[in-house]
């Protein structure tokens, strides 16, 4: 199956968020429309740029000047110093956030993720995954990010450094030719400054040139490090996310609509797609949810959210769906136009029963309600087969059809397509 991966990079960092951290205590000057950086301690030689607004970028400063050099290109320039504990707090409102996409997130950095989509697009496209995490960011936390948009980490990597600030920018293998080879080779993922000189000394200028080089060639000169090269210069890398799969407090999914909705009915549709979803990624955690909490952004951009609690641990994606629809149903006003719905579920336990002395009524849950349990657990199973081999996109449970028909007509084609491997 084709990986779909995001790089997301929060444009210059340090400076949006010092910027945001001065707005939000009184500040009447927005540092990201001065010139102005983000500096070391200006009394030791060592004191560099760290950041620079756009002003400052073009008064000609660049990261990693000293300050002094900074202050000649610029003599109005602003200097802040850094604060790691606001950097800190902005990247984990940023890693949270991006739980709401997927499990599979790796921090490359303080200001960049990897996420790997794969089995979490929700019957959309990683381009409009994308476009939605970078408008979130902006209108929820006050700051922007450029997304790339590929089918493997260093394509994303790529992408999300084309023209800044606050783009998407996809990166497909047949895009290379034209959006990556005429880039000099300087650009290229992982390569060296050391290493640039020696390519150029080969007429080895772009990425291109790097690209239809003999590869056998430069691994004799670079040794694994010049295959490693080549392939990166092809598009070519097969590293996986790298992320470490820790329990979840809670596990959420909401989606930005790409117009308002005032019926009930439509929202309900769309809140069965998330109660899939999160109960997709409920069942990989091997967890079970006690509380359900529907959350739903107006037009206007007033949240409201109400929970309930579970009479029992469930994973199961019709129970969360039931409660969810409810919810719904009490907190909706009618004619309301809603441009967010998120669904959430909280105080997760790895057991399904509750931790309570099971009392005797509830052993004699009648024998009906117990196989309509088995039967759904079977059908989540089945589902979540489908969706791990197969992908997000090929499977959504019907709203008119019956889930059951559906699932059959599935393993059908799924044996039949087996058959033809």
């Amino acid at each position: 199956m084709e990986r779909q991966i995001l790089h997301v990079d929060v444009n210059n960092a340090f400076l949006s968020w010092t910027a945001l951290e001065m707005l939000k205590n009184g500040s009447k000057i927005d540092i990201r429309e001065i010139p102005a950086i983000i500096g070391g301690d200006e009394s030791k030689r060592s004191g560099i740029v760290l950041a620079k607004s756009m002003k400052a970028k073009e008064c000609g400063i660049k990261t990693a000047d000293t300050i002094y050099q900074a202050k000649m290109k610029c003599p109005g320039l602003k200097i802040f110093p850094s604060n790691f504990k606001i950097y800190k707090e902005n990247s984990n409102k940023l890693y949270n956030l991006l739980l709401q996409y997927t499990d599979k997130i790796e921090r490359f950095s303080i200001d960049e993720c990897f996420l790997d989509m794969t089995n979490y697009l929700m019957n959309d496209t990683l381009l409009n995954k994308g476009k939605e995490i970078n408008k979130r960011v902006k209108e929820e936390l006050g700051f922007t990010v450029n997304v790339g948009v590929a089918h493997n980490k260093l394509l994303a990597k790529m992408a999300s450094d084309f023209t800044k600030p606050d783009r998407v920018h996809t990166l497909w293998e047949e895009e290379i030719p034209t959006k990556m080879w005429n880039l000099p080779v300087s650009e290229l993922f992982m390569l060296g400054k050391r290493t640039v000189p020696k390519l150029y000394n080969m007429q080895i200028k772009t990425i291109g040139d790097l690209a239809k080089s003999n590869k056998e060639m430069l691994a004799k000169k670079f040794g694994k490090h010049g295959i490693m090269m080549w392939e990166y210069a092809n598009g070519i890398d097969n590293s996986e996310v790298k992320y470490k799969p820790e329990k979840p407090k809670g596990i959420g999914n909401s989606i930005t609509l790409p117009q308002d909705i005032s019926e009930i009915e439509k929202l309900e549709e769309i809140l069965l797609s998330i109660a899939d979803q999160v109960g997709y990624r409920l069942r990989k955690e091997k967890m079970y949810a006690n509380v359900i909490n529907v959350q739903l952004r107006t037009k206007n951009f007033i949240d409201t959210s109400h929970q309930k609690k579970l009479p029992a641990p469930t994973s199961s994606t019709k129970e969360i769906y039931k409660t969810a629809k409810e919810i719904l149903k009490e907190m909706y006003r009618k004619g309301t136009p809603i441009r967010l719905i998120g669904l959430r579920v909280d105080n997760l336990t790895e057991t399904e029963q509750n931790q309570k002395q099971i009392s005797l009524f509830d052993n004699l849950e009648s024998t009906e309600n117990q196989k309509d349990k088995e039967k759904q657990k079977k059908l989540d199973e089945t589902l979540d087969k489908i969706k791990e081999k197969y992908g997000d996109n090929l499977i959504t449970r019907a709203g008119k059809m019956q889930v059951e028909d559906f699932v059959k007509f599935k393993k059908y084609e799924i044996k039949k397509e087996d058959k033809k491997g």
